[in-house]
């Protein structure tokens, strides 16, 4: 399965392949991580690996027991 790209901080390479949203879901399915993004009134379903979540949730600027919705990440789809 190919699987999207995303980044709790803005890439410093090829700005402007990437797209800039505001996480609003985040959920598992077979066995990976769909994140509901949403950008300029639309959402957009990235799917990455459990692993991929668990780093750029890490790195995103909230406590442990927080959560994610809301937050701005910067993602690539698939073949973007």
């Amino acid at each position: 399965m190919d699987h999207d790209r995303i980044h709790a901080r803005k890439p410093t390479h090829d700005i402007e392949r990437w797209s800039v949203g505001t996480i609003q879901a985040l959920d598992r399915r077979d066995g990976h991580c769909v994140v509901t993004v949403e950008v300029d009134d639309r959402t957009v379903e990235l799917t990455v690996t459990v692993a991929i979540r668990d780093l750029f949730v890490s790195r995103l600027d909230i406590d442990d027991d927080e959560s994610p919705v809301g937050e701005r990440v910067w993602f690539r789809v698939r073949g973007g």
